[in-house]
C-alpha cells in the first residue's frame, strides 16, 4: 500500500511554508521506509495531482486558515475533509488543496484515505522564518505526521543522532 506525505506552501511566505519545513524535519530526521513517498510539493497547485497517482493514503501538511488563534493545530480525515473545504476556504494558497482534491476526484486519482495535518498561520508576510506561533508548534506538528503513519500501521525510525549532526 502506498503512502504520500506531501508537505505543501511557498517558504518564501514565512508560515505559508510550514508543510514543506515539517516534511523536510520528517526526512532530516527519520528513515522512511519504501512505501511511503515524502514530496515537498511546494507551490506546484494543480501539479499536484501528478503525485497521486498510485498512492492508497495522502497525509498532507499545510498552513490552515480556519479562523482560530495562530498556532492552532488541525487535523481533517476523510470525509471531514471534504466537509470543511466545502464550507471555506482553508489553505493559504491561491490553488489550495480544495481544487487539487477536486480535480483528483474528477479524474478518478483521489487516494482511499485523505488526512490534512495543518497550522493557523501567524504571518504570510515575505520572510524565510516561521512566525514565533507556529515555530512554537512545529514539533507538535510533526508528532502529529507520525502519529497518523503510526495509525497507518507505518513504522518510522528516529536516524542515528550521530548522521543529524
Amino acid at each position: 500500500m502506498k503512502t504520500l506525505v506531501l508537505g505543501v506552501g511557498n517558504v518564501l511566505l514565512s508560515d505559508e511554508g510550514v508543510g514543506v519545513r515539517v516534511v523536510e524535519e520528517l526526512v532530516k530526521r527519520y528513515e522512511i521506509p519504501d512505501d511511503v513517498e515524502v514530496i515537498d510539493g511546494g507551490t506546484l497547485g494543480l501539479n499536484l495531482i501528478y503525485f497521486l497517482d498510485n498512492a492508497d493514503r495522502l497525509l498532507v501538511v499545510d498552513a490552515l486558515l480556519g479562523g482560530n488563534p495562530p498556532g492552532s493545530l488541525y487535523k481533517f480525515k476523510g470525509d471531514q475533509v471534504k466537509a470543511y473545504f466545502r464550507e471555506k476556504k482553508l489553505s493559504a494558497h491561491d490553488i489550495g488543496l480544495q481544487e487539487v482534491l477536486g480535480v483528483a476526484e474528477l479524474i478518478g486519482k483521489v487516494p482511499k484515505e485523505v488526512v490534512v495535518i495543518g497550522v493557523e498561520p501567524e504571518s504570510l508576510d515575505v520572510s524565510l522564518e516561521l512566525s514565533p506561533s507556529v515555530k512554537k508548534v512545529l514539533e507538535r506538528l510533526l508528532d502529529e505526521v507520525l502519529k497518523q503513519l503510526k495509525e497507518w500501521g507505518i513504522k518510522v525510525d528516529e536516524k542515528d543522532k550521530l548522521k543529524r549532526a
